[in-house]
C-alpha cells in the first residue's frame, strides 16, 4: 500500500531547544508527499510555545494545538490525531530522540489490513542503562500477557490509520498500549527496526520508576479489555 499523504503528530513540553531543528527534519524527510506536521503543545512552561508560533512563518505546513495546562502524552497525542487532516498520522517524539527520516521506513511496511507499523529501538537506543533495562522488563511482561507481538510499544516512532485510532478506547497512558489495542479491534500491526538518537537539547519529562508502576497497573486494564473484547463477522449482502 502506498500512502500519498500523512499527518506527523508531535506532542511537546518543554522542549523549546528541540523544536526548530526537529520540524525542519520532519518536513525535510517528507518533502516528497502531501503532509502536515502538527505540534501539541502540553502545558509548556518554557518558550516552546512562542517558538513554536514563530516557526508557523518559515513552515507553512505546522499547525499547532496548545493545551493550556499539561493533561499528560497520550491525552496530547489523541488532540493531535483529532486535528489531522489525513487518513494515515505518525507520530513521534519531541525530544528529536527518533528520526524523522525513519518515518518513511514504517510507511513503506504498512501492508494490506495493517492499521500500525510501530518502531523498535533494542538495537540503536540512546538511553541510560537504567532506562534500557527497565525497557526490556516492562515489554517482556508486557509482551508476554498482552501477546501484543511488538518489542518496543514505547517507542514513540508510530504509523498509524487515523479512523483505527479514533476507534480505540481512550485512556491516559493509552500511547503505550496502541499495538495491543489496535490488535484487539482486529487490525494488524507490523514492528520496523529505527534509529534512537542522544538528546541533543532538554531532559526528560518521565520518571523510571514512576513510569514503571503506571505501567504496571494500566497492563492489567489493557489486558481486562482485551478479554471483553468481541470481533464481529460481517455478513455481506
Amino acid at each position: 500500500m502506498q500512502i500519498h499523504q500523512i499527518s506527523v503528530v508531535v506532542p511537546v513540553r518543554n522542549e523549546a531547544g528541540n523544536v526548530a531543528s526537529l520540524i525542519g527534519e520532519i518536513d525535510a524527510s517528507l518533502k516528497y508527499m502531501t503532509h502536515e506536521i502538527i505540534y501539541v503543545d502540553d502545558g509548556s512552561t518554557d518558550a516552546t510555545y512562542s517558538q513554536l508560533k514563530t516557526l508557523q512563518a518559515q513552515f507553512t505546513q505546522l499547525k499547532i494545538v496548545r493545551h493550556t495546562q499539561s493533561c499528560g502524552q497520550s491525552t496530547a497525542v489523541r488532540t493531535g490525531v483529532k486535528a489531522a487532516q489525513y487518513d494515515w498520522v505518525a507520530t513521534l517524539d519531541g525530544d528529536g530522540q527518533n528520526d524523522p527520516a525513519d518515518i518513511s521506513k514504517l510507511m513503506a511496511a504498512i501492508g494490506e489490513d495493517v492499521e500500525l507499523a510501530g518502531g523498535n529501538r533494542r538495537a540503536s537506543r540512546r538511553d541510560t542503562w537504567v532506562k534500557r533495562m527497565s525497557s526490556v522488563i516492562a515489554n517482556t511482561a508486557r509482551s508476554k500477557m498482552l501477546r501484543d507481538d511488538t518489542p518496543d510499544t514505547g517507542c514513540g516512532l508510530k504509523v498509524f490509520k487515523r479512523d483505527a485510532f479514533i476507534d480505540l478506547p481512550y485512556f491516559d497512558h493509552m500511547h503505550r498500549f496502541l499495538p495491543a489495542l489496535i490488535k484487539r479491534r482486529g487490525g494488524k500491526i507490523v514492528s520496523v527496526p529505527v534509529a534512537h538518537r542522544n538528546r541533543a537539547h532538554g531532559k526528560s519529562n518521565y520518571g523510571t520508576i514512576d513510569r514503571l508502576l503506571v505501567g504496571i497497573v494500566d497492563l492489567f486494564g489493557v489486558a481486562w479489555l482485551q478479554r471483553r473484547a468481541k470481533i464481529p463477522q460481517i455478513e455481506e449482502d
